[in-house]
């Protein structure tokens, strides 16, 4: 394990009075914060997450069981249970398990612990994600998808800084999509770096139950996973390959037309620039058929020679029977979001206005939400008005905040846009992003 995952307690009067220099100054001190508490705090003063305040709870009794019941972790909750459940009430810790989008579906552990956690609202239907909460361990580790272990100070907001907890991503072990991540959380015995090594180890044995629960795919199936990502990642026949950008918008194109395209076709698909010739996407095609191998990509016309499973098709086939929580469950970001290959941003832009649609259609809070607190979805201000609109009057001040805190970052940038520098076509802050039609992610 890395040391920058599995660290040494850090000095928290330190950690504490570099967090009141960022919180109040914007001055980072690198030491005593480590890198990657000093990423974390940059993208929670980003995501305008107030350093004094709380995560919110968005989920009721009913609303949590029915999805509890749905999510894809309740398969694994025995087995947590069973590595975790003494642990945490002899220690007098919690564990906790939170979905993909930070939201809390199971807190569980000793009687006083969980007492003192709803103090700071650290319960099940809550939001922990990062861009919700700030540095937390489940939030952080489902931010960067890796194992975070997060000291007291280290919290970005202050009430949770008497805190420490390790948190460690879980995975689908068949597509390899985020599903969530599994937590514990206590007072000072954990911070040690054996807790972290600890709760890796449960994320771990929860990916091999939900292995044993669920059917394997069948070993003619390809899956291709390009949501989300720049590079998009293939499973075919046992391996598990990262792919090239070039390569991912290729695999994209095939996946998208089974039937196959002709080389003409792939190459209005794939290149802006009308002068690349047929040579150039000859030569790329010859080096993904030797990754892939001659029976996987066939020619002529050009095609996959196997059934594809591709994230994208899926949350777009969930979209189309209405399963729209579903379909949100399984939309890990925008489609190879780094991409310009025309064919590429033409169904990316079509997904993601289709699912937009569908959000602002609905008008569910926690839909919205799982939205606005995403990555992609963080600037998104006809969205957070929407959320604004939906949520009940007692959740509604934060959202409210956020709302003007990027319209005063619109307007400060259409301000720039009408000034000297904005006419001369130079640097205008924030605005473009904020004016940018479709949502941005961050991996």
């Amino acid at each position: 394990m890395s040391d920058a995952w599995a660290a040494a307690e850090p000095d928290a009067g330190a950690v504490r009075r570099a967090h009141e220099a960022f919180t109040t100054r914007g001055r980072m001190e690198l030491p005593p914060v480590r890198p990657l508490v000093a990423e974390s705090w940059r993208r929670s003063a980003r995501a305008r997450v107030s350093p004094d305040g709380l995560a919110g709870v968005e989920l009721d009794d009913e609303e949590l069981a029915g999805h509890r019941e749905g999510h894809p972790l309740a398969a694994a909750m025995p087995v947590i249970r069973e590595l975790m459940g003494a642990y945490a009430t002899d220690g007098e810790h919690l564990l906790a398990v939170c979905d993909a989008s930070g939201r809390m579906l199971w807190v569980e552990g000793h009687p006083g612990t969980l007492r003192r956690a709803r103090a700071m609202n650290f319960v099940a239907g809550a939001r922990w994600s990062e861009s919700a909460a700030g540095t937390n361990a489940p939030g952080t580790a489902i931010a960067v998808d890796r194992p975070v272990q997060v000291f007291t100070a280290e919290h970005f907001q202050r009430p949770v800084q008497a805190w420490t907890c390790a948190a460690a991503p879980v995975h689908d072990p068949h597509s390899g999509r985020l599903l969530g991540a599994v937590d514990i959380t206590g007072g000072d015995r954990l911070g040690h770096p054996h807790s972290l090594a600890f709760v890796q180890a449960v994320a771990r044995a929860a990916e091999s139950q939900l292995a044993l629960a669920g059917p394997a795919p069948a070993a003619d199936r390809i899956r291709l996973a390009a949501l989300g990502r720049d590079e998009a990642v293939l499973t075919a026949a046992g391996r598990r390959l990262r792919l090239s950008r070039r390569h991912s918008e290729i695999l994209v194109v095939l996946a998208h037309h089974p039937e196959g395209v002709s080389g003409d076709e792939l190459l209005v698909r794939l290149y802006e620039d009308e002068s690349i010739t047929p040579v150039t996407l000859r030569a790329e095609l010859s080096r993904l058929r030797g990754l892939l191998g001659p029976e996987l990509l066939r020619s002529r016309p050009y095609r996959l020679a196997a059934a594809v499973d591709a994230d994208f098709a899926t949350v777009d086939r969930r979209l189309r029977s209405g399963a729209l929580a579903a379909a949100l469950g399984e939309y890990a970001g925008p489609l190879l979001p780094g991409s310009h290959a025309p064919g590429v941003v033409r169904l990316r832009e079509r997904l993601t206005d289709r699912l937009r649609a569908a959000l602002l259609d609905r008008g569910d809070p926690a839909l919205l939400a799982d939205w606005t607190y995403s990555a992609w979805g963080e600037d998104d201000v006809e969205m957070w008005r929407a959320l604004s609109a939906a949520v009940p009057a007692a959740q509604r001040p934060p959202v409210l905040a956020r709302l003007t805190a990027l319209d005063e970052e619109l307007s400060r940038g259409a301000d720039a846009l009408a000034g000297p520098a904005g006419l001369a076509g130079g640097p205008v802050g924030g605005a473009t992003r904020l004016q940018r039609r479709g949502p941005q992610t961050r991996r």
